[in-house]
């Protein structure tokens, strides 16, 4: 691994107009309110953390294709200008197309495929997780933009030891530990 390589987790997650519905505290006998538009807009935020600083980027976008991935390529290659990035990421329909590896290739990034369905492997999985219940859950904003910027003002404004934390990275326990 050359010596000034960013080791980047990256994944996307979709936030909705209807909130993920998780307990709450309420009166007894009687069920919480959850208010809900009826509509169910949705926005995919990508996401990738750095291994060892925990620095964060995020990219919202309207879907999860092809074009946002490299949308998503283009922003990572951008913010690390010059860098060799090692990209850990599970097998996503939008990041094995050939013109995202094409993309990749020509910024000279190497991939790193994660098992499928393991996202317990994926710290931005456990960084979503975290998010989603303290900004979504429960929650009904008036715009699916207006959820998708209070969720990554959350996620952008954790410390980088904070956003380790949550993503689990700092745990005795996380299976990468000898890299960092």
């Amino acid at each position: 691994m050359p010596p000034k390589a960013v080791r980047l987790f990256m994944d996307w997650t979709i936030l909705r107009m209807y909130p993920p519905l998780r307990h709450a505290w309420g009166w007894r006998g009687e069920q919480k309110p959850v208010r809900i538009t009826g509509e169910n807009a949705r926005r995919v935020i990508f996401g990738a953390i750095n291994l060892r600083t925990g620095h964060r980027v995020l990219l919202r976008r309207k879907g999860a294709t092809q074009a946002d991935f490299q949308a998503f390529l283009r922003e990572l290659h951008r913010r690390y200008p010059g860098r060799a990035l090692w990209l850990l990421l599970d097998r996503a329909g939008c990041q094995t197309a050939a013109n995202s590896q094409r993309l990749a290739q020509q910024f000279k990034m190497l991939r790193v495929w994660l098992p499928k369905q393991t996202p317990e492997l994926n710290p931005m999985d456990h960084l979503w997780r975290e998010s989603k219940r303290n900004v979504s859950a429960n929650r009904q904003y008036r715009s699916i933009d207006g959820h998708a910027r209070r969720f990554e003002f959350w996620i952008t404004n954790l410390s980088s030891r904070e956003a380790q934390r949550k993503a689990g990275i700092l745990s005795k326990n996380f299976w990468l530990k000898r890299f960092l």
